[in-house]
């Protein structure tokens, strides 16, 4: 079901001086700047920063693996035991989103992205 890793996205306090903080470290700028969203082509995989809310101060990073049909990968991690914890989300140019919690608890993404390409 998995193709591979994709995007690990880190909530910060503060997206500024995260992006300044990452930018520094990684050499480089972001390849999407956004108030709500940051995102860095690190080895042509994603490295992204978004807001952390007030209620998200134990939150960390979501990692987020690709799959070719989001719906379809849902529906089986769920079948399989997981708990929906953010449901199915367009976020833009075809890119869409689903967030679970396996029966540990641990936070696993998946990501539907037609433009992913390695290299």
């Amino acid at each position: 079901m998995f193709l591979g890793l994709r995007t690990v996205i880190y909530p910060v306090s503060d997206v500024d001086a995260g992006k300044a903080w990452f930018g520094k470290l990684l050499g480089t700028a972001p390849t999407f700047d956004a108030p709500f969203y940051v995102g860095f082509n690190v080895g042509g995989y994603e490295l992204g920063l978004v807001p952390r809310g007030d209620d998200d101060s134990e939150a960390g990073p979501t990692t987020y693996w690709g799959v070719p049909d989001v719906d379809v990968a849902l529906a089986a991690l769920i079948e399989a035991g997981a708990r929906l914890h953010e449901k199915v989300t367009d976020v833009g140019d075809g890119i869409r989103v689903a967030v679970v919690r396996e029966p540990s608890g641990n936070v696993v993404g998946v990501i539907e992205n037609p433009h992913f390409a390695l290299g």
